[in-house]
């Protein structure tokens, strides 16, 4: 059987093995693969890996030996789904494999934003504390988040792990979940119209779907509290990023925190790269070590869940 990863350096740059995959079969990876490139270089393969490398139709279809798909990923828009169950061809993803790094980002960014501390420890690096007059100094307003009301749109997985990081710092917590809350959970259930007017921190993670796109439009963010954060580790058309920007540089929000954008790499254009008080990282909350080898390890277990002829994780 021939196995192809199309591209491989981001889940794997170097620091980890690719063995597991190597034990199942003729193993090539490529740590990137443009588009034009695919069906050359995955035209004899049985199993193709993807993350961000597209097999639409017409690729799907030009690959005559594929039988199956995965993704080095939890979403999988890069795969046309339908074309690839036209073809009787299994597309299986990897749901569970960044859930605490995510979350952990989601505040990370926060504290950025509410305490500035990178910023500050740059001033000091620069001198500007051994020159200070005061025993002290800060930049920015200081923002304690015990008794602030964290907003959560979307509540699976992370979204849980967000509600309690946020209930042991001491907040609020609401959350959106369309199917409605479970019992006992570290947030209360509300409406989106309750958590875009209540929250003073507005964390997104839910899908990219139709409805969804551009769930933040300037409608909604004239709802939102002045000085109130938002931040965005889910997907990035969630956001109408003008819109986002001018809130911002208009002074309405009071920050905000992103990993992800509409188009990655952005443009040099793109209005948040220069908006005030906008903190963005380059898609890096799901890209620590362990949730990278938690990655690797369940993408091989999917493939041979198949070949045992129980495929899971399968999506669409």
């Amino acid at each position: 059987m021939r196995i192809v990863i199309l591209d491989g350096y981001t889940a794997n740059p170097g620091d980890l093995s690719w063995e597991s995959f190597a034990k199942l079969g003729e193993l090539t990876v490529y740590d990137r693969t443009t588009p034009g490139a695919i069906v050359e270089r995955a035209g004899q393969a049985d199993v193709v890996l993807t993350n961000k490398a597209p097999l639409d139709a017409r690729t799907i279809g030009a690959l005559g030996s594929l039988r199956y798909i995965g993704v080095l990923a939890t979403g999988y828009n890069v795969v046309d789904i339908d074309a690839a169950k036209r073809r009787g061809i299994p597309v299986c993803n990897v749901p569970e494999y960044s859930t605490p790094n995510v979350a952990q980002a989601v505040f990370a960014l926060l504290l950025e934003l509410t305490n500035r501390t990178g910023h500050h420890a740059e001033t000091v690096r620069a001198g500007r504390w051994s020159k200070s007059i005061d025993w002290c100094y800060w930049d920015f307003p200081l923002t304690e988040l015990a008794g602030r009301t964290l907003g959560i749109i979307g509540y699976g997985r992370i979204g849980s792990a967000v509600a309690r990081i946020g209930q042991a710092f001491g907040m609020r917590v609401l959350a959106f979940r369309r199917s409605g809350m479970p019992e006992g959970e570290a947030a209360t259930g509300a409406g989106l119209n309750q958590i875009f007017a209540e929250s003073d921190i507005l964390t997104l993670h839910c899908p990219l779907t139709p409805e969804t796109r551009h769930l933040i439009n300037p409608e909604r963010l004239g709802q939102m509290k002045r000085g109130a954060i938002l931040i965005n580790t889910a997907r990035g058309p969630l956001i109408d990023e003008a819109a986002l920007a001018a809130s911002l540089n208009g002074g309405h929000l009071g920050g905000a925190g992103l990993d992800v954008l509409s188009t990655e790499p952005p443009a040099s254009d793109n209005p948040l790269l220069a908006a005030k008080n906008c903190l963005i990282t380059p898609h890096i909350a799901w890209a620590t070590r362990e949730a990278r080898a938690r990655l690797l390890s369940a993408a091989a277990d999917n493939i041979q869940f198949w070949m045992q002829g129980a495929p899971r994780n399968v999506v669409g």
